[in-house]
């Protein structure tokens, strides 16, 4: 294992649902040796219920109050790669937690990759309506402005393989932990 890795604080990912945050955070964190956590999936694990019954019976206000603090626990772990919902960047609790407690990664995608990639999902809330392309592009305009505030580096996910993305935020947190810029 790279020297570099002990030195190496937390890898927080945000952006909009399919962006690739758990792929990426899965595949980043199995590279890394660090554990790799998910916020909606351990919301579910706790629950014992899936995140669409979680909206279904407490509305997203019950959701999101959930997520809070799941992501404050979360964010205190050690040596952890983290892929967080797409909206909790919506609770300046959440941005604090997570600005503050590790590298916070934007995967950002445009909203026709997001459609592509999310259209045929049954398990995103959000999008169970009659045009989930239009509420995506209203999601971006909406959040894009928050994920930019929060974040330490932005990754385009556009159409590339996972493995070059994990292997350009690699780069990233390099020259992050040798003190270099890197978006």
């Amino acid at each position: 294992m790279p020297e570099w890795i002990g030195r190496l604080r937390n890898i927080f990912f945000v952006g909009l649902m399919g962006a690739g945050k758990t792929t990426v955070g899965r595949y980043l964190a199995k590279n890394l040796g660090l554990d790799f956590y998910d916020t909606d999936q351990e919301i579910e694990k706790r629950t014992g219920v899936r995140v669409p019954t979680i909206f279904e019976m407490e509305g997203e206000a019950g959701f999101r109050k959930r997520e809070v603090s799941m992501i404050d626990e979360l964010t205190q772990l050690p040596n952890i790669v983290l892929a967080t919902g797409g909206g909790a960047v919506l609770s300046a609790d959440n941005r604090q937690h997570l600005a503050s407690r590790g590298h916070v990664i934007y995967l950002r995608a445009s909203v026709q990759d997001l459609f592509l990639r999310t259209r045929f999902d049954r398990n995103r809330p959000l999008l169970q309506n009659n045009n989930p392309k239009a509420k995506l592009e209203q999601l971006f305009a909406e959040r894009d402005p928050l994920y930019l505030e929060v974040a330490d580096h932005i990754v385009d996910t556009g159409n590339q393989p996972v493995i070059n993305i994990v292997q350009q935020i690699e780069e990233i947190l390099i020259s992050s932990e040798s003190g270099q810029s890197g978006q």
